[in-house]
């Protein structure tokens, strides 16, 4: 079966998930924004090693997928706020998935526990919580 959406042609939905929020930069994005409302400097300055063109094209397409919103305010200099949308927070939980993975990924590259799960907000909620796995 095959899916089409904003004129891309998916032959299946994890397919369509990663052209959402797949490359290095788009889930960085997602990931800072979360409950924040940030400005173009905010967010390059969160990436470090994105330049600007490319900070740009990933906003956009963010955008155009209804993952995030950009609102311009009619001042001098012009204000530009990114927010991340409703529908883009159903993206918070599978954030907070990859987060966990990649904690459990370093402690295990280290051999060690290198505290990498510390820095991982779902992984700590776990902790909390007592869930394992």
């Amino acid at each position: 079966m095959t899916y089409t959406k904003n004129g891309k042609t998916y032959h299946c939905t994890v397919e369509a998930t990663l052209d959402v929020i797949g490359g290095k930069w788009k889930p960085l994005i997602l990931w800072h924004l979360g409950d924040n409302v940030m400005r173009f400097g905010q967010l390059q300055k969160a990436l470090p090693g994105v330049n600007a063109k490319m900070l740009t094209k990933q906003l956009r397409e963010l955008e155009e997928d209804g993952v995030i919103q950009r609102t311009i305010y009619p001042e001098v200099p012009p204000r530009v706020e990114y927010t991340i949308t409703e529908f883009g927070r159903t993206l918070i939980p599978i954030l907070q998935a990859l987060c966990a993975w990649g904690a459990l990924y370093l402690d295990i590259e280290n051999g060690t526990t290198s505290g990498a799960a510390s820095q991982c907000p779902a992984a700590k909620s776990k902790k909390e919580t007592g869930v394992t796995g």
